[in-house]
């Protein structure tokens, strides 16, 4: 069946396009991208009016959890998580049980998928055996299995001689590298930002150094190797500045930011909600200001979620003993818009290109644009619609977010993914 997207505000970067028009998707294609398309006989029509049409959002740094973590989240439960949040394709790290440093583990993750997801699923192989740092992982076999990346995320490579030979391996097979960058020592065990706020609070610090010694690190390597590097969840103003310095160096680097690192800032910690326990941790205001003009200027390339789901009674302890990690698909859209784009720190076409043309262009998938022809993945946006944050009604198992209880605006109201009609009106059609 047809469906007839109609007179949206359809934003498109990779084609620098931003007007008023109607999509058509057949099968699961784009048919035509045009004002005033006719709808066919067994069209269904979406109404778009006033209305972002996009690309299909596409987040290149989830925590999936299965196989091994699955009262943390399934890939059931991620991908309609996902679909809910307005994404069309997530990218799922290796810090699985087992680890996804197999081609039998990756095999499982895209039989899961075919099987039981809602949205594209591209797994991330392991960069190193067992995610221990100490040896790189089977390479080519990940990739004839069919990863889209390397990382040990949720793990620092501290051994430079693993990394550098990771990232010479993963140029055979055109990968990119995704680096946790954390030097272990450093973080010493840190439960939130060195500075003032972990003073008054009385809690460990991290010190921005612990961030910033290994992006350091990790852009030699790349400058030494020629490796594809990406860096994951860019948090510090330090860290911006020697990406910059890489980018006029013209070392092959990109790197992302998540939301809450663009949004949220570490003054948050004083209720002591463990879900504000993230790594990198949450930094002050200039740091966040520094991330985010750096997304504005493209410094950053991409804007991924990092989405970390635990159970409930992982994170319903003391501060000390709570995992990392907040949840983030649900809510990624709707706070970028209210904290960025409505005031004016960020344009609805960078944003875009953030989530669309940029993730697939590093990862080499599919999407990213609405050419005709190309894969009918779209994502429709109401910019004036605002609701309340209310973790008990996220399609993921985790509900370990600071934003329960917020209003926010501009939600996802329809995620299509290869043509078929998967969320309308935030609610995920089975």
């Amino acid at each position: 069946m047809a469906i007839l997207i109609k007179g949206g505000r359809v934003i498109d970067p990779a084609r620098n396009l931003d007007e008023q028009l109607d999509v058509l998707i057949e099968g699961e294609k784009i048919a035509a991208l045009e004002a005033d398309i006719e709808a066919p006989a067994d069209a269904q029509v979406i109404p778009a009016g006033g209305r972002i049409v996009a690309p299909g959002l596409i987040d290149m740094h989830v925590h999936l959890r299965e196989p091994g973590y699955e009262q943390k989240e399934t890939i059931a439960t991620g991908t309609r998580a996902a679909a809910a949040g307005g994404f069309t394709a997530v990218a799922c790290m290796a810090n699985t049980n087992p680890v996804a440093d197999s081609a039998s583990v990756i095999a499982f993750i895209k039989e899961k998928a075919r099987q039981e997801g809602v949205v594209r699923v591209y797994p991330i192989g392991a960069l190193s055996k067992g995610l221990e740092g100490k040896e790189i992982a089977e390479i080519g076999d990940l990739a004839a299995a069919g990863v889209v990346a390397l990382s040990d995320d949720g793990h620092p490579v501290m051994n430079a001689l693993v990394m550098r030979h990771a990232l010479e391996y993963a140029k055979m097979f055109n990968l990119p590298v995704i680096s946790h960058c954390e030097d272990a020592d450093l973080a010493n065990d840190g439960l939130m930002h060195e500075g003032l706020m972990a003073t008054i609070l009385g809690l460990r610090g991290i010190p921005a150094a612990a961030e910033e010694v290994m992006v350091a690190r990790d852009l030699l390597l790349a400058a030494m190797t020629g490796g594809r590097l990406h860096l994951a969840h860019v948090s510090t103003a330090g860290s911006v500045r020697l990406l910059k310095e890489a980018r006029a160096r013209k070392v092959q680097v990109t790197a992302e930011a998540t939301p809450h690192h663009l949004c949220l800032t570490d003054e948050l910690v004083q209720s002591y909600d463990t879900s504000t326990k993230v790594n990198p941790p949450l930094r002050p205001a200039a740091d966040v200001a520094s991330v985010a003009a750096a997304l504005a200027a493209g410094d950053i390339d991409t804007i991924a979620s990092d989405h970390a789901p635990h159970a409930d009674e992982d994170k319903d302890v003391e501060y000390d003993y709570a995992p990392f990690g907040m949840v983030g698909l649900e809510t990624a859209v709707p706070l970028v818009v209210t904290e960025l784009i409505l005031p004016g720190k960020l344009t609805w076409q960078q944003a875009i290109k953030a989530w669309t043309a940029n993730p697939a262009q590093i990862l080499n998938v599919a999407g990213g644009t609405l050419a005709p022809g190309g894969v009918a993945d779209v994502t429709i946006i109401d910019p004036e619609l605002e609701k309340e944050v209310n973790v008990n009604d996220f399609y993921s198992l985790g509900h370990n977010s600071p934003l329960h209880g917020r209003k926010l605006k501009g939600w996802p109201v329809a995620t299509i993914v290869g043509g078929r009609l998967v969320m309308a009106d935030g609610k995920v059609i089975e």
